[in-house]
């Protein structure tokens, strides 16, 4: 028997939209990346999940107009991944973290839509 690990909801979609690297050089492009944001995000099929998404691509839109949104430094890319994890305990914890470490199996990208990270490992049967 083995126990699949999976972390995409909330990982992929804060990947996705806080890689938003570049900045939008005119109104139209960042107008144009939030409808395809919002599309990426009508495919979600939890609530919660969805919600966030929505709150995430109107914010990267608000920061865009604001000409503020960029690149974020590798130290707080290092923190978000370790924040993400924060929701986790014991083995689920570790498994995140290994994730996040970049072991196991990943598919998709950024510009795909999100990330899945997988990590297969055997859980003794009792």
């Amino acid at each position: 028997m083995t126990h699949t690990s999976r972390w995409l909801g909330l990982t992929s979609l804060l990947l996705a939209l806080g890689s938003f690297t570049a900045q939008a050089d005119t109104l139209a492009e960042a107008q144009a990346r939030y409808k395809e944001e919002m599309a990426e995000c009508a495919r979600l099929t939890s609530a919660e999940e969805l919600k966030t998404c929505r709150l995430e691509a109107r914010n990267a839109l608000a920061e865009a107009k604001r000409n503020k949104l960029d690149e974020a430094p590798a130290s707080a890319v290092q923190r978000n991944q370790s924040q993400r994890c924060d929701a986790h305990a014991g083995d689920e914890r570790a498994a995140c973290e290994a994730r996040m470490r970049g072991e196991g199996r990943t598919e998709g990208s950024v510009r795909e839509g999100g990330m899945l990270r997988e990590i297969v490992r055997p859980v003794p049967s009792k």
